[in-house]
């Protein structure tokens, strides 16, 4: 092969010089120097290797096996026959969203390897299904394996909802549920949130081979409501069976009543307190009324006895129960009820459902909190309610616990956090 000629101008004086060059360079003579320069061939590595095409998606719930592998660019009947006929596939994949399917095709957008990943109800480990081609068909296996727990964190503003604010911030549905149920002694989501009120939160992120499976535990979260700031940190006593939420003075945000009857979901996330359409009066003195829609899920604020379960007056279906020191629970307007007179209740168990039965024009929940049969408001009665401490054997061990979490909460709460357009 012919050489190639270059001509290189040699100049006294550093390539990656900072300073300024003395007036005396410009005078330097310049010298040419060609020379003849043979170029290298290189062989080419990919040559006689096949064309493989790399993708991956997340199922959905209407996939079939024929659009799951279309839509990860794959034209392969013998390849949807198969997961067709997979015992596996058909029961972990077909007609469930959320599974992570990572596909090898060749040139010809046939199959050659199909992996999908998914987390154990145990919450540990995962197992990973692969299909691949072989010189008579597909052949299947499964894996198990241990999932890696990473931490992430994020942050937001409420200006509509807190899970309209939590899409924005590419922060999963589950966290924000943990958040609604952390604080739900002190906030009630479904009536307090404001505008402006924001919140950060630093959560685990259960991952399989570097892909991310599903979101964890929350370790640590503030969220600032009408001004006023709480804080919640995970932390487990050294033997305990299991852990729980403290603020920083190691007062468990466990309460003896949660703040809202309401189960908190992405549905009724935007909903507010209501005018009551037919006596035309707040009624807030007496109770409070929850707009949300039919089928929503009631549940008990505090642990005790079921005292009333059925019909009664204006209420429609309604269940009242009864808890210590003369405190009593009413929730009405119910489609349905799921619990009998006398059954002993726990708190956040399931009452029945919202429906608009009784004097309601449309679907709410009429809820009330008495004292001695005396009205009280129940974020005042949930917020009054005993904690407990964190133990005073383990009061250091939280102490530097709380400390380091604070560290990793103030960086959650000033992240920028970076969102795909």
């Amino acid at each position: 092969m012919a050489g190639v000629a270059v001509a290189l101008s040699v100049v006294g004086g550093g390539a990656f010089a900072v300073a300024s060059l003395d007036a005396g360079v410009a005078s330097m003579p310049l010298r040419q120097v060609v020379e003849n320069v043979n170029t290298v061939t290189f062989p080419n590595l990919w040559a006689d290797k096949p064309l493989q095409l790399f993708r991956s998606d997340l199922t959905r719930s209407s996939d079939t096996a024929d659009s799951l592998l279309s839509r990860l660019g794959l034209s392969d009947p013998e390849a949807a026959a198969y997961l067709r006929n997979a015992r596996t596939a058909r029961q972990q994949l077909m007609g469930r969203a959320g599974r992570m399917v990572s596909v090898e095709g060749d040139a010809e957008h046939r199959l050659t390897r199909l992996t999908a990943r998914w987390a154990n109800d145990d919450g540990e480990n995962f197992t990973r299904w692969i299909m691949e081609r072989n010189a008579e068909g597909f052949v299947a296996r499964e894996e198990t394996a241990r999932l890696n727990v990473g931490t992430r964190m994020g942050n937001g503003t409420i200006q509509s909802s807190l899970f309209a604010a939590t899409d924005d911030a590419d922060i999963p549905d589950s966290v924000a549920s943990q958040l609604a149920d952390i604080f739900a002694g002190d906030i009630d989501f479904h009536r307090a949130l404001r505008k402006g009120d924001r919140f950060a939160v630093v959560y685990e992120s259960l991952e399989a081979d570097g892909e991310v499976l599903r979101t964890g535990r929350v370790l640590s979260a503030e969220f600032v409501n009408n001004g006023k700031t709480h804080q919640a940190f995970w932390f487990q006593e050294a033997n305990a069976k299991e852990g729980g939420y403290y603020n920083a003075d190691g007062i468990s945000l466990r309460r003896a009543y949660l703040a809202s009857p309401l189960a908190f979901s992405r549905m009724t996330s935007g909903f507010k307190m209501r005018f009551h359409p037919i006596l035309q009066t707040w009624r807030a003195h007496l109770g409070v009324d929850y707009a949300a829609p039919t089928g929503t899920a009631v549940r008990s604020v505090g642990q005790g006895i079921v005292d009333v379960a059925g019909t009664q007056g204006g209420f429609g279906n309604v269940v009242m129960v009864k808890h210590a020191n003369g405190h009593t629970t009413v929730y009405a307007h119910l489609s349905r009820i799921n619990v009998k007179r006398g059954q002993s209740v726990m708190q956040g168990q399931t009452l029945g459902l919202v429906g608009a039965t009784g004097w309601a024009t449309g679907p709410h929940l009429h809820f009330e909190f008495r004292v001695n049969g005396q009205h009280k408001d129940p974020i005042t009665m949930a917020r009054q309610s005993v904690s407990v401490e964190v133990s005073a054997a383990a009061r250091e061990q939280f102490k530097r616990h709380a400390t380091l979490a604070k560290i990793d909460l103030t960086a959650a709460a000033s992240a920028q956090i970076s969102r795909a357009e």
